[in-house]
């Protein structure tokens, strides 16, 4: 494919704040963005030049938003694949359908990863309330359940730590296909962030220790350490050839635990992530710019951190009320999302901060 000409429109699925930050970097760069996304609180309206809200499996709306688009992406990975299959051969869609398949499942994402020579935790699956035990019995206790499915920032899940916990586990999880997981000891989790171009050529950003309180993301710090440096290249390499099966373009993240006997793959999202925000500020090309670049067939930008220190930290339900203190330290670079409600555990912002 050709390189798309700035003044094309880029449609995004999804009106979240990664559609966002993908609309404002798409601007930079002389695009318009169509943003598509069902009724709800969608920031990413607010920084597009056309919108479109409907279901993702209206077909006809789909279409239409589809033939007015130079090429579509999507903003998060649990956009329904059936019915952006009968928009493939209207306009490129980057990434491929297959990418979002593999990460809608988390059997078969583990599956995918680990037939590439991944490690994985062990993981047994239940697809209804009689397999839960005997799943909970292949990995062992403790084990977390998670939904197979539409699982993200620690929503779908439940600890076991004992046989008392597994009553009930069904229920607390959603009633949905679970994947049991057993519990891995670790001393960091970190996430590869890489852009892949269309001619196949992969970019990585360094990677951000990542800090999680309540399943959520709380900050990414760089350097991240002696550990994870150690084992970041095994990381990348993981994660470039899952990338190149997939024969991926755009910004790709797959997240690892640092164990003592190397990285344990935990899961991949095929969008931008919440772990690369930093990048904005903190590297010489942002991961939304360089989506950007990749799905419009440009040279993708350089990666390098320029810090020599970089923290981003999320700001959650009521932690935007903090932007004064945040603005008055010369560090801070503060991105809030424009979120019509504080609610708690819902990110509303991030604060960047550069240390030279």
């Amino acid at each position: 494919m050709a390189a798309l000409p700035p003044g094309s429109t880029i449609g995004i699925l999804g009106g979240g704040q990664l559609g966002r930050m993908l609309a404002t970097a798409a601007a930079q760069l002389g695009y318009r963005c169509h943003i598509y996304a069902p009724p709800g609180d969608n920031v990413a309206f607010d920084v597009a030049a056309a919108n479109t809200v409907a279901a993702y499996d209206d077909l006809v709306a789909l279409k239409a938003f589809a033939t007015a688009c130079d090429v579509v992406t999507f903003e998060f990975e649990n956009v329904p694949v059936t019915p952006l299959e009968s928009i493939t051969g209207l306009v490129p869609v980057y990434p491929p359908l297959k990418a979002l398949e593999v990460a809608q499942d988390r059997a078969a994402e583990k599956q995918f990863v680990r037939a590439l020579g991944g490690k994985t935790a062990e993981f047994a699956v239940a697809q209804d309330e009689s397999a839960v035990p005997a799943a909970i019995a292949a990995v062992g206790i403790p084990c977390i359940l998670k939904t197979i499915r539409m699982g993200y920032d620690g929503k779908g899940q439940s600890r076991i730590m004992a046989d008392a916990d597994i009553t009930g586990a069904w229920e607390r999880t959603g009633g949905l296909p679970l994947i049991a997981e057993a519990m891995v000891s670790f001393d960091a989790e970190f996430s590869v962030i890489l852009t892949r171009g269309q001619n196949g050529e992969i970019r990585f950003w360094d990677s951000s220790q990542n800090l999680h309180v309540g399943g959520i993301l709380a900050k990414s710090t760089l350097p991240s350490g002696p550990l994870i440096e150690s084992q970041q290249q095994t990381a990348r390499d993981m994660a470039a050839a899952v990338a190149s099966a997939l024969d991926y373009v755009g910004v790709f993240t797959a997240e690892f635990f640092a164990s003592t006997t190397g990285p344990l793959f935990n899961e991949i999202a095929p969008r931008v992530h919440n772990s690369g925000h930093w990048t904005i500020e903190g590297a010489a090309t942002s991961q939304f710019e360089n989506h950007i670049r990749a799905i419009c067939g440009l040279p993708l930008g350089a990666t390098e951190t320029i810090a020599a220190r970089v923290e981003m930290e999320n700001l959650i339900g009521a932690d935007g009320d903090r932007f004064e203190q945040i603005l008055a330290d010369p560090a801070a670079h503060l991105h809030l999302y424009g979120k019509a409600e504080a609610r708690p555990g819902r990110k509303i912002g991030h604060v960047t901060r550069l240390y030279r």
